[in-house]
């Protein structure tokens, strides 16, 4: 069965693209107050069955907290992961014109691996180049793909996430490496395309990740299109937790992230696990790609 973990993009640092974002932090987001902040979610995650937990280098001081929770709660059974690849540029400022800085080379990948290790220790159980595209090249640089390959003989499994249009195109590419354990996709009501090829994935062994689940807010109670509304009120849980349960429902999917950055968002997210949908419902909610992802850049960091 799918499982449904936790994502720390919107814990991690001040400002993300997620509708609500600021309303979900409230004016207190020094470090200190989101180091608090993460450990209560975590905490909360723990308890109600969450053993998967996913960071990245450019999510702020994501690593760092999560790090400091791990080893002052030593949590058993769990499985953590991380990406490389982005960089965090922002400085903890709201207003920044640049929030990250994206570099897929081998000198990044080597000296962002160092600084996890320092963060997430022995830990870390899976380690993924942050937004892999085909343009980017990234799964054809030797240099790159070594790295990579002598991470995985120590013991570490290698994932890729995806994004953009062309995500079948690039899971389709990676599957041809035989260079990866994992794959992490963005698939939710309103963006489909890669299901076919997370389905490859799937039957040649993959896990399969998929994050933006409610597609940044946008499959929320803040913003549900009518008919994703009224499936909710229908069941009497919030279309957060409707669009979940479609993901969970996809025959390839492992993991489910939740990006919540609170307890009660996180409680809300979770009831898909009381739903039973099919994998097709709501598929009249379906959008061209290119317009989900041409949408999605224009979302404002908050």
């Amino acid at each position: 069965m799918s499982e449904i973990g936790l994502g720390l993009a919107a814990l991690g640092r001040p400002a993300y693209i997620n509708l609500g974002h600021a309303d979900d932090l409230g004016p207190q987001r020094g470090p200190d107050d989101l180091r608090a902040r993460t450990e209560q979610v975590l905490d909360h995650a723990y308890a109600a069955g969450v053993r998967y937990f996913d960071a990245a280098r450019s999510y702020g001081l994501a690593e760092d907290f999560l790090g400091g929770w791990l080893r002052s709660r030593d949590p058993e059974d769990v499985t953590v992961a991380s990406k490389w690849g982005y960089t965090y540029t922002a400085g903890w400022r709201l207003d920044a014109e640049q929030h990250e800085v994206k570099d897929l080379g081998a000198g990044t990948l080597r000296r962002q691996l160092a600084e996890t290790r320092e963060h997430l220790g022995s830990w870390l159980r899976l380690y993924q180049i942050h937004s892999a595209t085909i343009e980017s090249g990234v799964l054809q640089d030797a240099e790159v793909l070594g790295e990579l390959a002598a991470l995985r003989e120590s013991g570490v499994a290698i994932g890729l996430t995806t994004t953009g249009p062309r995500q079948a195109d690039t899971i389709d590419a990676a599957l041809a490496t035989g260079a990866f354990d994992a794959v992490q996709s963005t698939w939710n009501l309103h963006e489909r395309s890669a299901g076919n090829a997370l389905g490859r994935a799937a039957a040649a062994g993959l896990r399969v990740v998929v994050k933006e689940a409610v597609a940044n807010g946008r499959l929320t109670d803040r913003a549900a299109p009518p008919e994703l509304a009224a499936a909710a009120r229908e069941r009497g849980v919030g279309a957060d937790a409707i669009a979940l349960a479609v993901v969970l429902a996809q025959p390839w999917a492992g993991v489910v992230l939740s990006g919540a950055s609170t307890p009660a968002m996180l409680d809300s997210n979770l009831r898909a696990r009381e739903l039973d949908l099919g994998p097709d419902f709501l598929a009249e909610l379906a959008e061209p790609a290119d317009d989900y992802w041409e949408r999605r850049s224009q979302l404002s960091w908050t």
